[in-house]
């Protein structure tokens, strides 16, 4: 925690009491336990079903990934880098 609190702060971010810092999944040793998407979905070998119904899996060759961002704070302009795309090719 002293190493990501001294990168966390030499980057010009003030912490103030009561700040949370996350450090990674948390997960108990047997499978109710499992926390990352890696563990839920044994390795990526089994969907990870959702209760509306959908399901979580690794992204594969042909899937197209489309990441939008931006920033925004009451007063200020939201500020933003649009819409990046693009789709995932088999390795050479």
């Amino acid at each position: 925690m002293a190493q990501q609190l001294a990168h966390h702060t030499v980057n010009g971010c003030r912490m103030r009491p009561g700040d949370l810092l996350g450090s990674g999944t948390q997960s108990g040793p047997s499978e109710e336990e499992a926390g990352s998407l890696l563990e839920l979905t044994v390795g990526g070998k089994k969907p990870l079903r959702l209760p509306n119904g959908e399901e979580c899996v690794f992204i594969e060759d042909g899937d197209g990934i489309v990441t939008r961002g931006w920033a925004a704070r009451s007063g200020v302009p939201r500020i933003g880098f649009g819409e990046v795309a693009g789709t995932v090719l088999p390795a050479r």
